[in-house]
């Protein structure tokens, strides 16, 4: 009888092209899943995998048996997500994460799944929201909070949290604090904020694109921290989530720049996005716990 590790173990190894890939994923000996493979090959009377090529890839059987494989192993999901405990469930999640959620909520959210899942392992990966989304398209995440939702057919989204971006500056700027100020005053200064191809970066692109006589600088950077120091040094102003600086608002030490509507900077909207083909009770258990302390996040 084919039983459901079996086929955990050959949906792993098909998905990322090595027995030994699949046993640092699901926690086991490379020689139990080599058995485990074998006994499946044997059950069902024929070969699954090409094991001649430096990766291993699948049979014409095998890519058939795929399909039904991650259906089953879908529905089995759906099944325990119902009606099991899955508090002891165990594993390694490889996650991703946006630095917006980094500086934000993703610290208590890691101390949550620590309490409620002390089985799990996490592998952590701070980057770029199109870093990420290649991540869990090409299945080296499992799940990640970024700027979604992503548009692919393996890829499951659920929507996260929104922060909107705003312009701030230090005083030592000179900035007036009455009054809208406009997109030519702003481009007299380098513009500071997330690295070029990500959505804010190209929103502020198009929107100074035609602006007289101008080449706007725009300083991009994948460091949040950067961003926020060269902001604080007066280096220009910066296009960030209020959230992000709202002890330095507080203190004073920045502030935000009212401007006209020609200025309004686009909201970041984030999802929690993972492989629908690896879609399991703990996948959804996390995905649930991201939502809620997102929104506690945005609340406070």
């Amino acid at each position: 009888m084919v039983d459901f590790r079996s086929l955990e173990s050959f949906v792993w190894i098909a998905r990322l092209g090595s027995f030994r890939a699949a046993a640092d994923k699901l926690n086991a000996a490379q020689p139990s899943v080599s058995a485990r493979i074998a006994k499946l090959e044997q059950e069902l009377g024929v070969q699954l995998f090409d094991r001649s090529a430096r990766n291993v890839t699948l049979t014409s059987k095998g890519r058939v048996l795929l399909d039904y494989a991650e259906r089953l192993l879908g529905l089995r999901a759906s099944m325990l997500s119902a009606v099991a405990d899955i508090s002891g469930l165990g594993g390694t999640i490889r996650m991703g994460a946006a630095e917006t959620i980094v500086h934000t909520w993703l610290p208590r959210l890691i101390e949550r799944i620590h309490k409620h899942y002390p089985g799990v392992t996490l592998e952590l990966e701070v980057d770029t929201s199109l870093n990420l989304r290649d991540g869990l398209v090409n299945r080296g995440l499992d799940i990640a909070f970024l700027l979604g939702p992503v548009s692919q057919p393996t890829v499951q989204n659920r929507p996260l949290c929104h922060y909107p971006l705003a312009w701030v500056a230090s005083p030592r700027l000179g900035l007036p604090r009455d009054g809208a100020v406009t997109l030519d005053t702003l481009a007299n200064w380098p513009i500071i904020t997330y690295p070029r191809l990500s959505r804010p970066y190209i929103a502020i692109q198009d929107m100074m694109h035609g602006l007289p006589g101008r080449r706007p600088r725009i300083y991009g950077s994948s460091s949040l921290a950067t961003i926020v120091r060269m902001t604080l040094d007066g280096i220009g102003i910066s296009a960030i989530p209020p959230r992000i600086v709202r002890e330095e608002l507080a203190s004073g030490a920045l502030h935000l720049v009212e401007t006209d509507a020609a200025a309004t900077l686009p909201g970041m909207d984030f999802t929690v996005s993972w492989q629908a083909q690896a879609d399991t009770p703990l996948a959804r258990a996390i995905a649930e716990a991201a939502i809620e302390t997102a929104a506690g996040d945005t609340e406070a």
